[in-house]
């Protein structure tokens, strides 16, 4: 049997299970809560994540489109017009960028719930269906949840993607 070199795909995944594994590990150590309490939250950061990823490629189309109508630069903030590419629409407070800046002091588990609910006001498909249990988390940990999170490349691909939520 020949020793096969592994890919740059293989490492880029091994590196996400051990960042995914250290989170869990954070998680389990610092909230005193369950695998099955902070896996749907957690899991909700992640897919915003990956939707802020979709939106902001969304956003640089639109925002990019030559016209001399004022209405294609106001088309930034419509949700159809993200829709209508299959990207979720995603409000300022509502993007994952905008929750990793907030301050060590701020109510981040509320921040993030309103986000959840921004997200599902103006993409009424996911309506009931994102998490809004964060305030069972200290702002510290969720802050501490939302740089590691961060840490994932969102250039990887559906099947990456898929090995997340496996977790």
């Amino acid at each position: 049997m020949h020793w096969i070199a592994p890919s740059e795909r293989d490492t880029a995944t091994n590196t996400l299970e051990q960042r995914l594994w250290s989170a869990a590990d954070q998680f389990r150590a610092n909230s005193g809560l369950t695998a099955a309490q902070y896996s749907a939250p957690v899991l909700g950061l992640i897919f915003l994540r990956f939707a802020e990823a979709r939106f902001v490629v969304r956003r640089a189309a639109l925002e990019s489109t030559v016209s001399t109508s004022r209405r294609a630069t106001s088309r930034t903030d419509e949700p159809a017009a993200y829709h209508a590419e299959g990207v979720m629409y995603l409000p300022e407070a509502a993007r994952f960028a905008h929750l990793l800046k907030l301050p060590e002091g701020a109510n981040i588990g509320q921040a993030i719930n309103d986000a959840m609910a921004e997200v599902e006001k103006h993409n009424p498909q996911l309506a009931g269906v994102l998490p809004r249990s964060f305030q069972l988390f200290t702002s510290t940990l969720l802050k501490e949840l939302l740089k590691k999170i961060s840490e994932i490349p969102v250039s990887l691909d559906y099947d990456a993607f898929g090995r997340i939520y496996e977790y």
